[in-house]
């Protein structure tokens, strides 16, 4: 039987911000197809991600009362994406378990600092790119496309899956399925256009609710797309609003074509972002894992914890 997550019984959680989009505008790095699980090939790239979680961990720790998601880079590490960096399908799985193994080193290490549980998270990414709706031929399909890097990263010792940037509720569907055959429990995130719709077309209500009559997540999250683009979707009182539990949201406002054509980073307005997380709570109540996405880094999350703590969010307290 999948294991219990903590986060599903309350408190707060932290997680990073944007990490390809942190390593390639503010640290140089070259990141190939965005691919950020090339860092593990050697050493001074592992001390490089280490170094980048080690930032947003002390931020926790530093924030009485919160628990840590802390994710593997490990977004673009499937093998549509593998295949265009040279990487044949057992060196694949394994950098997809050292990204498990080395997440994992670092929960142990941190734990004892933070007064909250660290959660790893198995990140899995879309077969294609992550602003644009690719559909697999069908759900099976996605399935066993994903099941190899699932099987990896619970040979790893993730406790958890967290499916990121989908555009559709097929794909989102097969990880789910995969999730099952390894016996994790898995959370699946969307990310939106500028109106609020997946890039499929679906609302987010279809998308979950689809995703729910089949094969429910431990539970849903939205990534990838600022709160400007998705808060009107969630001015219902429909349940599957109750079904989302984590937001990474991006910094800018912009859409995915204009994030896609951009050569600058928009890093938007951290503290007006951090006062949209501070609202988001009203519309959703089970929100409690907080974290960015692209354009995001260690400002905008202080910001956003401080706005938390200001809101007097369960598990968050100000920093002494």
């Amino acid at each position: 039987m999948a294991r219990t997550l903590p986060q599903l019984s309350g408190g707060t959680f932290l997680c990073d911000g944007g990490l390809e989009t942190t390593l390639m505008f503010h640290q140089g790095v070259d990141l190939p197809h965005f691919a950020a699980f090339v860092l593990l090939d050697d050493e001074p790239g592992r001390e490089r991600l280490k170094s980048y979680y080690a930032s947003y961990l002390a931020l926790c720790a530093d924030t009485p009362g919160a628990g840590y998601l802390l994710d593997t880079p490990t977004w673009r590490a499937n093998p549509v994406w593998a295949a265009l960096l040279g990487l044949d399908a057992e060196r694949l799985r394994a950098t997809n378990t050292l990204a498990a193994r080395t997440a994992c080193a670092l929960r142990d290490e941190w734990a004892p600092r933070l007064s909250g549980p660290i959660v790893v998270g198995g990140v899995i990414g879309p077969r294609g790119d992550g602003y644009v709706a690719d559909a697999p031929h069908s759900v099976a399909d996605a399935a066993d496309y994903h099941t190899p890097q699932a099987q990896a990263l619970a040979a790893g010792g993730v406790d958890m899956l967290a499916a990121m940037t989908m555009t559709d509720s097929s794909e989102a569907l097969g990880i789910a399925l995969a999730a099952r055959r390894v016996d994790l429990p898995v959370s699946l995130s969307f990310t939106v256009e500028t109106d609020g719709r997946l890039p499929s077309g679906e609302t987010l209500g279809e998308a979950i609710e689809r995703v729910d009559a089949s094969a429910p997540p431990a539970y849903f999250a939205i990534n990838c797309a600022h709160p400007a683009h998705f808060m009107a979707a969630l001015h219902t009182s429909e349940p599957w609003v109750g079904r989302i539990r984590c937001v990474r949201a991006n910094a800018s406002q912009k859409s995915h074509a204009e994030l896609d054509a951009a050569t600058e980073l928009d890093l938007g307005d951290p503290q007006d972002l951090a006062q949209r997380y501070r609202g988001l709570k009203s519309a959703l109540p089970r929100l409690n894992v907080w974290g960015g996405c692209c354009g995001t880094d260690l400002t905008h999350l202080r910001a956003i914890r401080d706005a938390l703590a200001a809101r007097g969010v369960d598990g968050v307290a100000a920093t002494p």
